[in-house]
């Protein structure tokens, strides 16, 4: 994972390392992380932290106002990261796919900070009213204005995403396939003889409320080909003024329940992907192998994907 960070996320993390010995402390916490990020000063997340009107000495002293010093003793060696630490680089790393980013930078161990939620930093973070979608909207905005650090070949951040692209929906775009881009690009099979199937999802997309259809139908039918079909009479402007400009984005359920390591991850990313779709309201979801939906993600005491997203179903939300 190392390898991933920016020269300043990596310059963070030696002086949170630097924090804790300063505090005689026997290990890394989310408090000297945050520490260093602040006294890096010059990266994506003290540039975000002060677009909120956070004034980052101010900052430097509420935190140590709640870190006591340990006992005068000599360590030897470096000292190990907290299992907060370790979860908070876990989430920094998960910030970064979903945005669609090649690296680790200052920006996404602040996202990570604020996810944690329990330990030292996500609390002052919390005190100071600054909530993770705020912060994370933020942070696009900084890099698509090109907020970018000095430095260039020497390590500064990057600020482009692979491929170059920019957008609003990260969590959707990391976590799904827009049919509709993949049509422009001719990369779908053209779908002959389901016209009435198509007239028919297309009446039941523009209805107001209730206007979520449901494709039944036997393995090998054609369910997959009638959205495909739709996607492309989007593309050539053959459909209601409705849906002329939507997207038609197929949710991978899989990948969105791979790598949830710790409770409540799997709703953290569902919930993002929906709050996208409400930001967007120009993205219709495909979910196939609908099945799968009830019980996704549900582990003992969890809740599964068909709960969270029946109330934004049922009130046409999405």
């Amino acid at each position: 994972m190392y390898e991933r960070f920016t020269d300043r996320a990596r310059k963070a993390l030696n002086l949170a390392r630097q924090e804790a010995q300063r505090f005689n402390h026997q290990y890394i916490g989310t408090e000297h992380l945050l520490l260093g990020l602040v006294k890096e000063g010059s990266g994506v997340a003290a540039n975000v932290l002060e677009s909120f009107e956070v004034d980052l000495k101010k900052l430097r002293h509420e935190i140590e106002k709640l870190v006591q010093p340990g006992p005068d003793t000599v360590a030897v060696g470096s000292p190990p990261l907290t299992p907060r630490t370790k979860k908070v680089l876990d989430y920094a790393l998960e910030e970064a796919r979903s945005l669609g980013h090649g690296y680790i930078g200052t920006e996404h161990l602040l996202l990570g900070l604020l996810r944690e939620t329990e330990g030292v930093a996500a609390q002052v973070l919390l005190n100071l009213n600054l909530k993770l979608e705020d912060v994370r909207e933020r942070v696009l905005d900084h890099l698509e204005a090109g907020v970018q650090s000095t430095g260039g070949a020497e390590g500064g951040e990057k600020t482009k995403r692979e491929g170059g692209s920019k957008t609003k929906t990260p969590a959707l775009d990391a976590f799904g396939r827009d049919l509709t881009q993949l049509a422009k690009e001719g990369q779908l099979d053209p779908v002959i003889g389901r016209e009435p199937e198509i007239e028919r999802l297309v009446m039941v997309l523009s209805r107001r409320t209730k206007n979520n259809p449901v494709l039944l139908g036997e393995a090998g039918v054609g369910k997959t080909a009638i959205v495909e079909g739709l996607a492309q009479l989007i593309v050539k402007g053959d459909v209601p003024d409705l849906l002329r400009s939507r997207r038609i984005v197929v949710l991978d359920l899989a990948l969105m329940v791979a790598g949830t390591k710790y409770r409540g991850q799997f709703e953290e990313r569902i919930k993002a992907v929906m709050n996208e779709v409400r930001r967007a309201k120009n993205v219709i979801l495909f979910i196939d192998e609908l099945h799968t939906l009830v019980g996704a993600g549900g582990a003992e005491g969890a809740i599964d994907a068909s709960n969270v997203m029946k109330p934004a179903l049922s009130r046409g939300e999405i």
